[in-house]
């Protein structure tokens, strides 16, 4: 076994929590996921129990340590990432109030539309003409005026991430990560947006946020007596900030300095960038001053289904149940078409999209379906969506004048060499992949192993504990070819907006109808 120190990284996702153990090299030690469940209360609504996300991390951390017979003096740091916009209502004394409304519950939605047609400087932040119903204003707002008595007593409206970092530490403050990313915390403009909070009436939020924000892989403290009883781990252990799961992944994926973009891909896709300068422009999300490297910017784009759009498909194929054979028959049957699937066109918005169009309401599309086209045309023209989705918001970020000479990607897809292969070809860019898959737990661990002072910045850090795999280098011939598909697959949402916008109405009127009964 690799030598002591260890860094602990904590990857709190939507199912369950990763815990990652490293060493100063990056090496993976164990990994322990421990799941917890989601309540969907209402259509559009999710919440989980913040008390599942700690017994997660006690019993995760116990596991661990255990598989791999490390003692408590080994550990140098623990860091938390986790799902963001995560939010938990806490009292005085840090006693959730109601459970916690979670990333993906959207209920916020006609809020989220108020803010956006104030016209707040502000969203510049959010690509100047929208806002999230998934972001903290839009949930506060909601809050209030729907459960204002519960809004009143809170204290302290928390993030996943910073509940957890005070449940280890006993210090309440916020990852300035989360903040900048998910609730328009402007480091360069005084920091909270004082001015867009007090215009939607929420004058008092700022007092329900913590005065301390730091920046990411900043030392909050020691463990705090409560939790060395719970983890059995001394006080020497040091706590540092982290921040949203994809962010920190980011970091694990060495993409800490312009010029790469990381791509976290799974059931959702997150195109994460750094950038020497400040730009806002429509369409992308950011730039963010200082939400992973203090002196840099961090801007942001992504898809909300593409390995769940697979993942539709085949529970459609195979009867809803997983199995290895529907990638294993349909792949070697998806590699041998062209380019352009024999002319079957997906549109990748089953769950809106989330940039370029930033449109909630635009639903999915299989278009150019004739007798002859079988399962294998779909399964490849779905893949090949996601890639031209990608692309779209690569394009906006180049548009913007954002460099990107390589794409460092993780998650689900690149378990697919064909999914690989064809974002290579569509976006005409080399795509890297690290060595340790695992790459929110390792971006836990590098911003650990710069809190405890292991490496002087995250430059070294990365350096020392991000390495290179293998690089998927594009056909170029095929993104050629790929060019007028992917012009079809814009001119499909230009199109077809209207029409899609009224479909997903009428979705949305027969959920409220059959809720109603």
């Amino acid at each position: 076994m690799s030598s002591a120190p260890y860094m602990i990284g904590l990857d709190g996702g939507t199912e369950g929590l990763r815990v990652g153990i490293f060493d100063a090299a990056g090496e993976p030690l164990v990994f322990v996921r421990t799941p917890y469940d989601t309540d969907f209360v209402r259509p559009g609504w999710a919440e989980q129990n913040p008390e599942d996300w700690w017994n997660a991390t006690v019993v995760g951390i116990r596991k661990a340590m255990a598989k791999i017979g490390a003692r408590g003096s080994d550990i140098a740091a623990i860091t938390v990432g986790a799902t963001s916009c995560s939010l938990v209502c806490l009292d005085e004394s840090g006693v959730p109030l109601r459970p916690a409304i979670i990333w993906m519950d959207v209920r916020a939605d006609e809020e989220a539309q108020e803010i956006a047609a104030g016209g707040s400087p502000s969203l510049q932040l959010s690509g100047a003409r929208h806002a999230s119903a998934e972001w903290l204003p839009s949930k506060a707002l909601w809050l209030s005026r729907n459960q204002p008595e519960i809004y009143e007593r809170t204290a302290w409206l928390a993030e996943y991430a910073d509940y957890l970092t005070w449940r280890l530490s006993g210090e309440r403050v916020a990852s300035q990560n989360n903040a900048a990313i998910r609730a328009y915390y402007d480091l360069e403009n005084g920091g909270w947006a004082r001015e867009l909070y007090e215009s939607l009436g929420l004058d008092d939020l700022i007092e329900k946020l913590p005065e301390t924000v730091l920046p990411m892989g900043t030392r909050v403290g020691k463990l705090a007596a409560p939790a060395q009883d719970a983890l059995d781990l001394p006080a020497t252990v040091s706590i540092v900030i982290g921040g949203a799961d994809a962010f920190v992944a980011q970091v694990g994926l060495g993409v800490v300095n312009p010029g790469a973009m990381a791509l976290i891909t799974g059931s959702s896709h997150l195109a994460i960038l750094q950038s020497s300068s400040r730009v806002h422009g429509e369409g992308t999300f950011g730039s963010y001053p200082g939400a992973v490297v203090n002196g840099q910017y961090t801007v942001e784009g992504g898809q909300t289904s593409s390995g769940s759009m697979i993942g539709w498909f085949r529970r459609l194929l195979d009867d809803g149940e997983y199995s290895a054979r529907f990638f294993d028959s349909l792949t070697p049957l998806a590699e041998q078409l062209p380019p352009g699937s024999d002319g079957v066109l997906v549109l990748d918005h089953f769950q809106g999209n989330r940039t370029p169009y930033v449109d909630a309401q635009s639903r999915g599309v299989i278009a150019g379906l004739s007798l002859s086209h079988r399962k294998e045309h779909i399964f490849r023209a779905m893949i090949e969506s996601v890639c031209f989705g990608t692309e779209n918001t690569l394009r906006r970020f180049r548009q913007q004048g954002h460099a990107i000479d390589r794409i460092v990607a993780c998650g689900g897809a690149v378990n697919s060499p064909l999914w690989l292969q064809t974002h290579a070809d569509v976006s005409g860019t080399a795509i890297e992949i690290t060595r340790v898959a695992e790459a929110a737990t390792l971006g836990g661990a590098v911003l650990g192993a710069v809190g405890a002072n292991i490496y002087a910045d995250l430059d070294e850090a990365t350096h020392a504990m991000v390495h290179a795999d293998r690089t998927i280098e594009p056909n170029l011939e095929r993104h050629e070819q790929y060019e007028p598909f992917f012009q079809a697959y814009t001119q499909t949402y230009e199109a077809l907006t209207p029409v899609l916008h009224f479909l997903a109405s009428q979705q949305g009127a027969l959920v409220e109808e059959s809720t109603d009964v």
